[in-house]
């Protein structure tokens, strides 16, 4: 880690280098910053009665001087989850944190900090919606969680597509408030220091400002960063952060009319939505409701926008320099990065003051490719490589100590967690303010398979997390494969929940000269077709399956006889599904490979309690029916 002694020559060497370029942006960008949100000059709003905590959310995270050894013990990213509270708004579940509870019901009822404006047209908004009692509502609650600063995994979110509009519309309404009023406080504590130093220089006095009192900057000025997987998700979004902006802070949206062109409009005609529902009764969809909701509109996942807040207007398609929020996917900004590399002259240093991270529909995200998102947390708050224009007598400390991660808050949500999410949760989240995650007890969906099925669970032994791939596939070769090999029965299929382990058994199968058709992640249209059609008339034995394919097509697969589940699906109702494929009336079969290593997937199946008590006993057999 470079000193900030190192880190301030750099950056007035870059000040000095481009200080041409900064005096041309200054004129154009100085009348929108001085125009920023307003004069809320009652600031820090408090709402039911004195709370300095609420009121001073954003200017004690902001203003606090992390020690060095504090940011050592950071690094070494060991957490002790200390306290418990009751998710009241979900059933088996709680909310656990690290550092001392902020979640006590004396405090709810205060702890806001809103300005006064957004907390006004924040209430104006839930009470058109038909909301009642504000206060103990779920959104009003999980800001509470987002305005604690803390980082966040919350893992059980029901999403809209799985008939959790309500839910999923609360807690998006929480963090784009927390992420306004981010913004909000920002600026106006940037355009009251300008007053402030505009008024000395104009006093004539000669004494000089103290320096500590105007640190009120990062790098660049994007603060907020929105992740999300789908064009049609982003749509959602900005139309609701648009939504939630008081209505004298967006007296005119820019690019409106090609905001929608680029990710479409989820409005409907009278006659479109007559036509939909006739269509509806009359026709049984092909697809389950979840697919289509969350497949209905844009589904391309390559976009990115920048969003400028200025006094009276909502800038679409800013510079991402001058923005304040950038929304995008992280193949679209994975595709940013690789540009930057072959072109110098390009760069993404607008990542580089980014104080307040959103990873929505996080669940989604991991069936495109978890990998991307990994590297784009792996790249925000680098030291950037140019001078973008920021005076840098004005850049926090923090940032030139190089502790801009300690600072920046992440919030990850999904319907669902996997060891890659609390990968990411445990080691790239190091924010000293602490950290809050949901845990639940599952009931498991057995109860939904529909047929006789007797579902026959067998545990294989692995030394370490990383030595699972290699028992899992050592175990099918020796314990399930022969079994199937020396059989004249086909209809067999194979399911695996990763690309991964599609490519191992696939290659395994090869060299066994065994007959299989594949249904993978980058199987053509032509190949699927005929492989489905081939299976089903018994012309190959064995199809190999995977979720990602499950995921984005939905395949009714005919002629599935015996079910092997070489690795368990992430999402809890896959599994159902593909067990009721099954056809036939006599002995139906379904054997499931696990390890104390998919704790986390078998709980979502089988229950927290009977999972737990599964990977426990001495016995590696378990049979449901």
């Amino acid at each position: 880690m470079a000193s900030p002694a190192k880190i301030l020559t750099y950056l007035i060497i870059l000040y000095n280098v481009d200080v041409a370029t900064e005096k041309q942006t200054e004129d154009a960008e100085t009348e929108d910053d001085l125009e920023t949100s307003g004069t809320d000059e009652d600031d820090d709003l408090t709402v039911r009665g004195p709370s300095t905590v609420a009121a001073s959310s954003f200017t004690k995270h902001v203003e606090y001087k992390l020690s060095k050894v504090e940011a050592n013990d950071l690094s070494k990213k060991k957490w002790k989850y200390t306290w418990e509270v009751p998710a009241a708004d979900i059933s088996n579940c709680k909310w656990v944190g690290t550092g001392e509870c902020f979640l006590k019901d004396d405090d709810l009822s205060s702890n806001y900090g809103l300005k006064q404006k957004l907390y006004k047209h924040w209430l104006d908004v839930y009470k058109t919606s038909g909301g009642n009692d504000f206060h103990s509502s779920k959104q009003r609650w999980f800001f509470s969680l987002c305005n604690s600063y803390r980082d966040i995994l919350h893992g059980e979110k029901k999403p809209f597509y799985h008939k959790g509009l309500e839910e999923d519309s609360n807690i998006m309404d929480a963090y784009l408030m927390h992420s306004l009023n981010h913004i909000f406080r920002t600026r106006d504590l940037v355009r009251k220091n300008n007053a402030k130093i505009d008024k000395h220089q104009m006093s004539g006095k000669e004494e000089i400002l103290p320096g500590d009192n105007f640190l009120d900057q990062g790098f660049t000025r994007p603060k907020i960063l929105i992740l999300l997987p789908l064009r049609s998700i982003a749509l959602r979004v900005i139309e609701r952060l648009i939504q939630l902006t008081p209505a004298n802070s967006k007296v005119n949206v820019e690019h409106i009319d090609r905001f929608y062109k680029d990710f479409g409009s989820e409005e409907v005609s009278s006659d479109e939505e007559e036509e939909q529902s006739k269509n509806a009764k009359t026709k049984k969809p092909s697809k389950p409701s979840d697919h289509q909701s969350l497949f209905k509109g844009d589904t391309r996942d390559d976009f990115m926008i920048g969003i400028k807040f200025t006094r009276k207007t909502i800038k679409l398609y800013g510079d991402f320099y001058s923005s304040d929020v950038i929304v995008a996917s992280p193949l679209e900004l994975m595709t940013k990065f690789g540009k930057a590399e072959k072109n110098k002259e390009l760069d993404t240093d607008y990542l580089s003051s980014i104080e307040v991270v959103i990873i929505d529909h996080a669940d989604v995200i991991s069936l495109q490719n978890w990998s991307f998102l990994t590297s784009v947390v792996e790249r925000l708050n680098h030291i950037p490589s140019k001078q973008h224009g920021t005076n840098v007598m004005r850049i926090r400390q923090w940032y030139l100590d190089g502790f801009a991660r300690f600072y920046r808050q992440t919030i990850i949500l999904g319907y669902y967690l996997n060891p890659d999410m609390n990968a990411l949760f445990n080691h790239h989240c190091v924010n000293y303010q602490g950290k809050v995650k949901s845990v639940r007890e599952h009931r498991g969906v057995l109860p939904k398979v529909l047929s006789q099925v007797r579902q026959i669970y067998e545990r294989f032994d692995a030394n370490s997390i990383a030595d699972v791939d290699d028992a899992r596939l050592e175990y099918f070769e020796k314990k399930v494969f022969p079994k199937i090999k020396d059989s004249d029965q086909g209809g067999i299929m194979l399911f695996a929940s990763s690309y991964f382990e599609f490519v191992r058994l696939r290659n395994f199968l090869k060299s066994q000269n065994a007959s299989f058709c594949l249904l993978g992640d980058y199987t053509n249209q032509k190949d699927i077709s005929r492989a489905r059609v081939w299976f089903f008339e018994g012309k190959r034995k064995i199809m190999l399956y995977t979720e990602r394919i499950h995921f984005y097509r939905r395949y009714k697969i005919r002629g599935i006889r015996n079910l092997i589940i070489y690795s368990l699906p992430e999402r809890k109702e896959f599994y159902y599904e593909i067990v009721n494929m099954l056809e036939g009336s006599d002995d139906l079969a379904c054997t499931v490979l696990f390890s104390q290593y998919d704790k986390l997937q078998l709980e979502r199946i089988v229950g927290t309690a009977p999972a737990k008590r599964m990977i426990k006993s001495e016995k590696g057999v378990f049979v449901f029916c």
